[in-house]
């Protein structure tokens, strides 16, 4: 498309996550794709997400989801299909020819990556090459903490990172608060990514609602009640059974009714074994998935959880009593963010090795005292940062300079 049509129609923004582990990038995503796809931009927007789950949540007017074959993490951090008996690298090539066949056709004028430079096991390559040899903006987004410093660092380096950045982004969005974690000091960024980074700030799901769509749907009894809540939340519950299992015998106030939200993802057998316990226990439901998240946890009184940006983000904006109990294998992520926001006075957290029915039971029977606000403490305007940051992208990019892969002098050497 010429330049001259291309400014005629409303902007095209495709956002991508590769999904291979719980829907944390997804629902990240689709508030993004949501505050572009709403005035002032009112740009069409298209995410590609590795997550087939992800099509259930409630879709933004001006937004649509295509959905790639689905890869799993295991917990030493290697990748396999998840569905289909494809090898990896048949997985692969089938996931980067559908990337890259729906951008060539949509021609986004901006595309925004989530958290992987390169996608999974480098399924980007070929499209960011091909958007590059157009007037396409990229924008790399990452979230507050992507893991333990050695590691990353390490990781950017035998995955070249540094190499697809310089070559193929125009920008890198932090989606988080230097005064909580400042990446580009933490993580010793060299100078030609730190002359792109910008911090959003946190993105406060409270300004611009998800779900008011969504159907709680057999879940409308609890969150209708007046009873106290208390609430387990586990992600996409691939690896969330034993902060479940530990939930769902503890003890907790007199009179409440206990609420375990499983996430899609929870194996079968471990599922089963909640089921049998909550079949047992008066006052204890057990959920595989909401469309509708956001209100259940605004329903609950406490909350015990595992650390992910969307969740402790959401629990935070919502002023919740949250006991954060973090994923600590492959990535320290959750951790990190767990021990910094703590230190803020902002939530309460344990490590997983000591979350024992007994220590649960503890802090959902402790008298607490009143959260503190956490706009008070946070910087939470990042919805608003990033369309202001992406309307600056739209004006000038049929002008933007391309650039080509250059010998890239790397800090992390």
């Amino acid at each position: 498309m010429n330049a001259h049509l291309r400014l005629m129609r409303r902007p095209r923004i495709a956002l991508y996550s590769h999904d291979t582990c719980g829907l944390g990038h997804t629902r990240r995503n689709l508030r993004i794709a949501q505050a572009l796809a709403a005035a002032p931009l009112n740009a069409d927007v298209l995410l590609l997400t590795g997550a087939r789950e992800s099509s259930a949540f409630p879709i933004p007017p001006g937004v649509d989801m295509l959905s790639l074959p689905a890869i799993y993490k295991e917990a030493d951090g290697h990748y396999r299909a998840r569905r289909l008996s494809l090898e990896l690298d048949e997985l692969i090539a089938l996931r980067s020819g559908i990337i890259w066949s729906a951008l060539d056709a949509f021609e986004p004028d901006v595309f925004i990556v989530d958290n992987v430079p390169r996608g999974a096991m480098r399924e980007l390559d070929a499209a960011l090459a091909g958007l590059r040899n157009r007037s396409t903006r990229c924008v790399l987004g990452l979230r507050d903490v992507l893991d333990a410093p050695e590691a990353v660092r390490r990781e950017w380096k035998e995955r070249e990172y540094l190499a697809a950045i310089d070559a193929y982004f125009d920008a890198i969005w932090v989606y988080g608060d230097p005064a909580v974690y400042a990446a580009d000091e933490e993580y010793s960024f060299p100078h030609s990514v730190c002359a792109r980074l910008t911090y959003t700030g946190y993105l406060d799901p409270t300004a611009q609602p998800l779900d008011p769509a969504g159907d709680p749907g057999p879940l409308l009894n609890i969150l209708q009640g007046d009873t106290p809540l208390m609430l387990c939340a586990v992600g996409g519950g691939q690896d969330g059974a034993s902060v479940a299992s530990a939930f769902s015998s503890a003890r907790w106030p007199s009179g409440a009714n206990g609420l375990v939200l499983t996430g899609p993802f929870m194996a079968e057998v471990e599922r089963a074994s909640l089921d049998r316990t909550a079949a047992a226990r008066e006052g204890l439901y057990i959920a595989r998935f909401s469309t509708a998240p956001s209100a259940l946890y605004e329903r609950a009184d406490r909350v015990v959880a595992m650390g992910g940006y969307n969740t402790v983000i959401e629990l935070l904006a919502l002023g919740k009593q949250a006991l954060i109990v973090p994923r600590e294998r492959p990535r320290r992520e959750q951790r990190i963010r767990a021990e910094r926001l703590a230190a803020l006075g902002l939530l309460d957290w344990i490590p997983p090795d000591a979350a024992t029915p007994e220590a649960l039971g503890a802090w959902l029977q402790r008298e607490l005292p009143p959260p503190k606000n956490a706009h008070d403490h946070l910087d939470l305007g990042g919805l608003d940062r990033i369309v202001a940051l992406t309307a600056d992208l739209l004006p000038q990019m049929c002008a933007w300079p391309k650039r080509t892969p250059a010998s890239f002098a790397c800090a992390f050497a």
